[in-house]
C-alpha cells in the first residue's frame, strides 16, 4: 500500500528526492540528532499534541477563517478569490504556528534560550512571543537593512523581551541574519535551540516546520469544503523559504488542485534584481541543506532583492524544489510593481492591508483570475501589513496607486 505523501516525504535522512539532507559541522551533528529524535517521540506524544492544540485554540485564536473576497473578485472580473486569513493569527502572521511548536519542543528538551534569524520581523516577533509564553530567553538576529525597513516589528520584539542583534556584514538582510544566528547557536548548542524560521535548514527542520504549519492547509481544506461543497481549483502562496506555502499546500498534495508557488521577481530578471530561486536558480547547498539556489559563477550565493524582506533569500525550501521538479507545483512570479498595486487593491476593495510578502500571492492571484474566470482560487494571506505601511507610504505614495 502506497503511503500518503506527508508520510512518505521526507525520507529518514531528510531528503525530498535529491533535495534536503543535513550538511552540518561535526559539533552540531549530535544536537540535530537529538532534535530529530525529540520531534519524532515527544512531538507525537499525547501530552505534546494536546498542549499544542490548547495553545492554538486559546492563545493563537485558531482556526483562522477562509474569507471570500467578493469585491476584489468583482474588481478583477474573473475567478472567485478566497483568502485563508493567517493575518488574523496572533502576532499577525502564520509564523506563530511553528514558533509555538518549536518553543514547546525546546521546553521539553530543557533548553533555556531560543535563537533565530528574521527578515521581515514576523518570525522574530512570533518567536519572541513564544519565548515570553514559555519563559525562555530569546535572541533574534536581523540585518541592519531590515531593521530600518521593518522598525515596528523591531520594537515589538524588544517589548516582548527579546534581544535584537543587528547584522552589519554583507548585504545586511536575511541571508546574513541566518549566518549570524548559526554562529551564535554554535557557541552554546547544549542550552540553546535554533528555531529556524521556514521550511529550510538541515533536517529535521524542513519537515518539522512543514508539519507545524500544515494546520493552515488542513483547516482551509475543511473550511472550503464546508463553504462551497468543493475543493479549490487553484492554490496560491508566496515563496521565499516557503513555510506559509507548505502550510497551505500540504493538505492538498493528494488532491486534484493546481498549486502555484509565487516567487519575488523584484525589479528585473538579472542576478541581484530578484529572489526567484526556483525560476532562475540551480542546485546547491546553503545553510546546511541541498536545494535550488541563486548562485554567482563561483557557486557562492548570489545577491538577491525583494520589496518584501521575508522573501529576500537566495534559496528555497527543499520540499518546494522537489515539488517543482516533479511538476506537482507550478512556479509563478510577481514583481515589486505588481505587488504594491495588489497591496493597495486588497486594502481598498476588502479593507484588508496585507503584508508585502502576502501581496505577492494576491498579485499573482489577480492575474490568474483573469485567465480562469470560472474557477476558484484560494490564497494564503500569510500576514498583515502593519509592519510595512510606513515603508510603503514613504516610497510608494497611495495617490500613485489608489
Amino acid at each position: 500500500m502506497q503511503k500518503p505523501y506527508l508520510k512518505a516525504f521526507p525520507d529518514k535522512k531528510g531528503y525530498f528526492g535529491k533535495f534536503g539532507g543535513a550538511f552540518l559541522p561535526p559539533q552540531l551533528e549530535e544536537q540535530f540528532k537529538q532534535i530529530e529524535e525529540a520531534y519524532l517521540t515527544i512531538g507525537n506524544s499525547h501530552n505534546f499534541i494536546m498542549e499544542l492544540r490548547d495553545i492554538r485554540k486559546h492563545y493563537q485564536g485558531r482556526p483562522t477563517p477562509v474569507y471570500y473576497a467578493r469585491r476584489l473578485s468583482e474588481y478583477v472580473g474573473g475567478a472567485r478569490i478566497y483568502l485563508k486569513r493567517e493575518d488574523l493569527n496572533h502576532t499577525g502572521a502564520h509564523k506563530l504556528n511553528h514558533c509555538m511548536g518549536e518553543a514547546l519542543l525546546a521546553k521539553y528538551l530543557g533548553k533555556k534560550k531560543l535563537i533565530a534569524e528574521t527578515g521581515a520581523g514576523q518570525h522574530g516577533v512570533a518567536l519572541a512571543t513564544a519565548a515570553a509564553y514559555f519563559g525562555l530567553e530569546c535572541e533574534i538576529h536581523m540585518g541592519e537593512v531590515d531593521i530600518k525597513k521593518e522598525h515596528p516589528n523591531v520594537i515589538r520584539m524588544k517589548i516582548l523581551g527579546a534581544k535584537v542583534v543587528p547584522v552589519k556584514f554583507g548585504a545586511k538582510t536575511l541571508k546574513e541574519a541566518v549566518d549570524s544566528a548559526f554562529e551564535a547557536y554554535l557557541k552554546d548548542p547544549v542550552n540553546s535551540f535554533y528555531a529556524i524560521g521556514s521550511v529550510v535548514g538541515p533536517h529535521p527542520f524542513p519537515k518539522m516546520v512543514r508539519d507545524f504549519q500544515s494546520v493552515v492547509g488542513f483547516e482551509a481544506r475543511e473550511q472550503f469544503l464546508n463553504m462551497t461543497g468543493n475543493l479549490p481549483d487553484n492554490l496560491v502562496a508566496c515563496v521565499g523559504g516557503g513555510s506559509n506555502a507548505m502550510g497551505l499546500f500540504s493538505a492538498f498534495l493528494d488532491d486534484p488542485c493546481e498549486i502555484y508557488a509565487v516567487e519575488p521577481l523584484g525589479t528585473g530578471t538579472k542576478l541581484g534584481e530578484h529572489a526567484a530561486s526556483l525560476t532562475y536558480g540551480k542546485e546547491g547547498v546553503l545553510h546546511g541543506f541541498n536545494s535550488i539556489m541563486l548562485q554567482n559563477k563561483d557557486g557562492s550565493p548570489a545577491p538577491v532583492h525583494s520589496i518584501a524582506s521575508g522573501l529576500d533569500y537566495p534559496s528555497v525550501g527543499p520540499e518546494h524544489a522537489y515539488l517543482s521538479c516533479e511538476n506537482r507545483t507550478q512556479v509563478a512570479t510577481a514583481n515589486d510593481k505588481e505587488t504594491i498595486q495588489a497591496f493597495y487593491d486588497l486594502s481598498k476593495y476588502e479593507g484588508i492591508i496585507p503584508a508585502l510578502e502576502s501581496a505577492h500571492a494576491v498579485a499573482f492571484a489577480m492575474k490568474l483570475a483573469k485567465e480562469k474566470p470560472h474557477e476558484s482560487i484560494l490564497v494564503n494571506l500569510s500576514g498583515r501589513g502593519d509592519k510595512d505601511i510606513d515603508f510603503v507610504v514613504e516610497n510608494f505614495p497611495p495617490e500613485d496607486y489608489v
